[in-house]
């Protein structure tokens, strides 16, 4: 009889049938994660594994141990930057353009460095941030330490996830292959590879708001903001009220934060090519949705940072932020252009 393989027991754990399965404990989970990303798991295996967790939804205490397996394989510069915000974009937009760009990209005007990193490609007829970055003229790093030198020069850099860790980016792209998304998606959200004190997040499903905010606590993650963002990057729908849970040392909260618009229907964006926010940007179009959006995004991450105490108070510090962006920052983009 054949010895039985190592990681079977991870399976095991998750699929022995309803009443004998249970979630993998923090420290199993880290294991496990390593062996995945190890290459030390069978594709058998990895299937099994992934879908299991995907049907019973993954735990604050599983999702930090994976994070933990993940940062152990990180290649650090030798002197790490110091970042403000890590802001992560693994969802791609469908219905609107990624208007959170700028939202991150005026928050760096304002004096804070943010580290972007993300996804892309995994899901056909979605823009994604790294051909935003290229089309909008900004840099897309291809290591951590690019991204490092990136930031100290502009206060902001993207880096994908392809570059970050190469084989969480090979699990994300097996979604075409398994049909659903994986604990992956959630997992790279949290990665946070340069330490920044703050820490927001954007999800889809409203459900996942605790599991973020628990695995933010599990993680000893000072500060963190998790919403229910436009295609689950972190965008505010401004035509939908919207709850932040919160993380701030250790104590957990929930904000509500209102409508900006008065109608409550989401526009569709008929126009998908990033000209049009480079328009935005320039002040040469102007779009009440979008600004909105770019805006409403804008106040909460500048009350995740501390800038501003109440809500309102964010809201109006926001308009200045934007209203005080720099022109230049990225390509004047003609009508014709992509």
């Amino acid at each position: 009889m054949s010895e039985e393989h190592p990681f079977a027991q991870y399976v095991r754990i998750l699929g022995r049938g309803k009443s004998a399965q249970r979630p993998l404990t923090e420290e199993e989970a880290e294991t496990a994660m390593a062996m995945v990303l190890d290459g030390q798991v069978l594709p058998e295996q990895l299937g099994a594994f992934l879908m299991l967790l995907r049907l019973k939804e993954e735990t604050p205490e599983e999702i930090a141990g994976f994070v933990r397996a993940a940062r152990h394989g990180f290649q650090l510069p030798d002197q790490p930057p110091r970042v403000d915000l890590d802001w992560s974009s693994y969802a791609g937009k469908r219905r609107q353009l990624p208007w959170f760009v700028l939202a991150a990209l005026a928050l760096a005007d304002s004096g804070v460095t943010v580290f972007m990193h993300g996804a892309e490609g995994h899901t056909p007829g979605r823009i994604y941030t790294r051909e935003t970055f290229e089309a909008l003229g900004l840099p897309v790093a291809s290591s951590l330490a690019e991204a490092a030198r990136g930031m100290a020069a502009a206060g902001i850099a993207y880096l994908p996830l392809e570059h970050l860790s190469p084989r969480l980016h090979e699990l994300i792209q097996l979604r075409p292959i398994l049909g659903l998304r994986s604990p992956v998606h959630t997992l790279s959200r949290m990665l946070n590879p340069f330490a920044a004190p703050y820490l927001a997040q954007g999800i889809f499903h409203r459900g996942f708001l605790a599991t973020h905010q628990q695995a933010g606590a599990l993680l000893g993650q000072p500060h963190l903001a998790v919403f229910r963002g436009e295609g689950g990057e972190i965008e505010r729908r401004p035509n939908k009220p919207t709850d932040v849970a919160t993380l701030h040392d250790g104590q957990l909260g929930l904000e509500e934060w209102p409508t900006l618009v008065p109608d409550p229907h989401q526009p569709q964006d008929e126009d998908m090519r990033p000209a049009r926010m480079a328009a935005v940007w320039w002040g040469e179009a102007h779009d009440d949705y979008a600004t909105a959006a770019i805006t409403g995004t804008l106040a909460i991450m500048l009350k995740l940072l501390g800038r501003s105490d109440d809500i309102a108070a964010a809201q109006a510090l926001a308009a200045e932020v934007w209203a005080g962006r720099r022109r230049d920052r990225i390509t004047r983009l003609g009508a014709g252009a992509a």
